[in-house]
């Protein structure tokens, strides 16, 4: 899982973090304060409060009927 920070529409940095923990209370803070630290002066110059978002990034495998269009390179035409 990742802790992803925002200014405005821009990701600024994401850290990985262990899913199991996330229930202990100032585990998650603990990052955010981190991430608020090491961004400061970008922090003031946009004068934006950053947001942060947990997304649980992992490779999702296709599966398809006729899977020979995936070694040619060639995507399916509908």
């Amino acid at each position: 899982m990742q802790l992803m920070m925002y200014l405005g529409n821009d990701l600024i940095e994401s850290m990985t973090v262990n899913f199991t923990r996330l229930s202990e209370p100032g585990y998650l803070g603990r990052f955010k304060r981190q991430l608020k630290q090491r961004h400061v002066s970008l922090i003031l110059e946009t004068g934006l409060e950053p947001e942060f978002l947990i997304v649980d990034i992992q490779p999702v495998n296709i599966v398809s009927s006729n899977p020979s269009y995936l070694n040619t390179g060639n995507s399916p035409r509908a």
